[in-house]
């Protein structure tokens, strides 16, 4: 379970939630324009753009789970457990790269989505895991810039590149279905509704907020993907970046689980462990988590981008208040 959504108001915001019953080790990484990047399959990356955001590192290597690049490409890896698909055999004509490189070699070597599109025409998914103590996870990606956004799934039959029009993505099942199923929600409307019942009896609305009647408020990913897309689409904010963030986290907050409201088959507590905004055309990396709610950034422009060296900060967990007196 997770939700990413795509926001641009003067400059150009990616955030997701990440709902999980556990912790990865995560932290935020930044990977700086040297540090090398060893491919299985798909050669040595030596020089590349740099990187910022959610990792988990091991053997030294970083296992991101999102991340925006110094240019401005924005990229999220969501569960996608019922569908995905990565084939075993190598494919000659194309890179051949395992899901958990995707991250760095398309940040590390695209400035756009454009260049990703480009990028991915040549790419060639494959399953190898990182080790047999850490397996591949099943997923789909959320890929936006300014410009543009799409979803990238690789399923059995083959892989499928969406242009995401509404700016968000979640889980199951793909995103084809999910786009269709926000048909059966084309009555929503922010505004005051129009009484379409009946012209027999002068109906009038009795409080505000009944255009969104219908919404969906459970935590299902067809469900969130719906109320993510019209609370999205639907979002006004001022323009500046104080406004813009609070406006992101407002959105991701709609969707983030409470621990005890979704249990899973092995009976523990799904939650949203952390939250993000990343400001990606200023290279920052906003976050919370569920311990607390007081956002901290990450800055990539005050590290030192030309260096060789993962820089490894560590998440704040506990709740951190703002005393007034």
């Amino acid at each position: 379970m997770c939700t990413s959504i795509a926001m641009k108001t003067d400059d150009f915001y990616f955030g997701r939630t990440m709902d999980l019953a556990y912790e990865f080790n995560e932290h935020v990484v930044l990977t700086p324009r040297k540090y090398p990047f060893a491919f299985r399959k798909a050669g040595t990356l030596p020089e590349h753009y740099a990187m910022l955001g959610i990792a988990a590192i091991v053997n030294g290597y970083p296992l991101y789970a999102d991340a925006v690049n110094e240019k401005g490409l924005c990229i999220a890896g969501l569960n996608f457990p019922n569908s995905a698909y990565y084939p075993p055999q190598e494919d000659a004509q194309r890179d051949n790269v395992s899901p958990f490189e995707l991250i760095p070699w398309l940040l590390g070597k695209c400035a756009s989505v454009v260049e990703a599109q480009i990028l991915l025409a040549h790419t060639h998914l494959i399953a190898i895991p990182f080790s047999k103590q850490i397996p591949l996870t099943p997923l789909h990606w959320h890929i936006a810039d300014a410009e543009s956004s799409i979803v990238l799934e690789v399923t059995r039959e083959g892989i499928q590149v969406y242009d995401n029009s509404v700016q968000v993505m979640t889980n199951e099942p793909s995103f084809g279905f999910q786009m269709t199923n926000l048909c059966q929600y084309m009555n929503l409307t922010a505004k005051c509704p129009q009484n379409c019942f009946t012209e027999r009896v002068n109906l009038q609305p009795f409080g505000h907020g009944l255009g969104s009647f219908g919404l969906p408020g459970d935590f299902s990913p067809g469900s969130r993907f719906v109320k993510a897309a019209y609370l999205n689409l639907n979002s006004i904010c001022d323009r500046d970046e104080q406004s813009s963030i609070a406006q992101c986290f407002h959105l991701l907050d709609s969707v983030a689980i409470v621990k005890g409201s979704v249990v899973t088959p092995e009976d523990e507590c799904n939650v949203t462990t952390y939250s993000c905004c990343m400001s990606a055309g200023k290279g920052i990396y906003y976050y919370k988590t569920y311990g607390n709610n007081q956002l901290t950034a990450v800055d990539m422009h005050r590290e030192n981008l030309e260096g060789s060296t993962l820089r490894e900060f560590s998440m704040v967990q506990s709740q951190q208040i703002a005393w007034a007196n």
